[in-house]
């Protein structure tokens, strides 16, 4: 349950901060402000902060040049850092479970207790059984302080850290909303990192993150070509100037095919271990994910329809203030930061 104002959603990734600004309505919401930096390479990496300077400078200069007033700001984490489990623990009242979740984390968490924190979400109760169902959600509070110390520096106000790709669920929940009688899985496809979030009944049943995205697909191509990297990524996303050579569409598409049997194989293992329905479609969306041969490749192998699923497809954008050339050309790349700018000053646990 949320009340209050909405914050302002900024994602840091690997390459570039995204910033979204929204304002709700009665009937919708409307993206009254977004702003993308790029970041140099080496300064976000896995997660982990390597320039904060660099970065802080940067999320300055975004507030100054989208002259965005407020400072109050949610923040999303991703990589090895953060960890995500459902877990089956004794039926507790609210109080127990309050005292005994940390030692119940300890059971499930691949690093020291101390190190994390930790936060859950009640799933299912089944009383006859005596037991219940959570979601369990722990990241280092390394990361988390490095991302909120980033945003003090830039003389910003954090007041919520999320998990990406629950900011993402929650962005397609208010899209499309969750089907309570299927699964459907959610692929956010970043320059370095896949989020791959399946989800069953309406509720997360596994999520995980591959380490690979469309700068791989560059790297292909500058390796084979011998190229500059920023030649390459011209090439990839058709905007360098000139026709780009011949084998181009070939490094591709066996680079994308390289992406999809990693997605395959995560999806296989949830289907082998899982007890939940077959996947009936998969969501992409993400800056790789205009690339078509990727979505006939993942669709190829898992042999499930992919749609490309773009985040701002039930909001109204103020034409005033967003660039309507830029929200077309990073539009993909929204999910995670309009998904944070969701979230609100005041929250409450349901």
């Amino acid at each position: 349950m949320a009340e209050g104002k909405n914050l302002i959603g900024v994602d840091i990734g690997s390459s570039s901060i995204k910033v979204c600004q929204i304002k709700e309505t009665r009937k919708a919401y409307s993206l009254v402000n977004f702003a993308y930096a790029p970041l140099p390479p080496q300064a976000i990496v896995d997660g982990q902060v390597m320039d904060g300077n660099t970065v802080a400078d940067t999320l300055q200069q975004i507030w100054a040049s989208a002259k965005i007033r407020q400072k109050e700001v949610s923040l999303g984490v991703s990589g090895q850092s953060a960890i995500i489990r459902k877990i089956t623990i004794p039926m507790m009242t609210p109080e127990e479970l309050e005292e005994q979740i940390q030692w119940e984390a300890e059971q499930h968490i691949p690093f020291d207790i101390k190190d994390v924190q930790v936060d859950y979400q009640v799933l299912k109760k089944n009383p006859e059984a005596g037991q219940m169902e959570l979601l369990l959600v722990a990241a280092k509070r390394d990361q988390i302080n490095d991302y909120a110390q980033l945003a003090r520096d830039a003389r910003l106000k954090p007041m919520v850290c999320d998990i990406d790709a629950f900011s993402i669920q929650n962005l397609f929940e208010l899209s499309r909303g969750l089907p309570p009688d299927k699964t459907v899985a959610l692929i956010n496809i970043g320059a370095n990192l896949t989020s791959l979030n399946i989800i069953a009944g309406g509720i997360s049943a596994f999520t995980r993150e591959i380490a690979n995205g469309g700068h791989a697909i560059s790297e292909q191509i500058q390796k084979q070509l011998g190229i500059p990297f920023e030649l390459a990524e011209a090439y990839k996303c058709g905007t360098a100037e000139g026709a780009p050579p011949a084998q181009v569409g070939q490094i591709v598409e066996s680079a994308t095919d390289g992406i999809a049997a990693e997605i395959q194989r995560s999806l296989d293992f949830f289907m082998a271990t899982s007890g939940d329905g077959d996947i009936s479609r998969i969501y992409m969306t993400g800056g790789t994910s205009k690339i078509p041969s990727l979505s006939l490749a993942i669709e190829r192998r898992a042999r499930v329809s992919v749609e490309v699923w773009a985040p701002t497809e039930k909001m109204t954008v103020d034409s005033k203030r967003v660039d309507a050339t830029l929200l077309a050309e990073r539009g993909p790349q929204l999910a995670v930061a309009l998904g944070l700018a969701l979230r609100k000053d005041k929250e409450v646990r349901a």
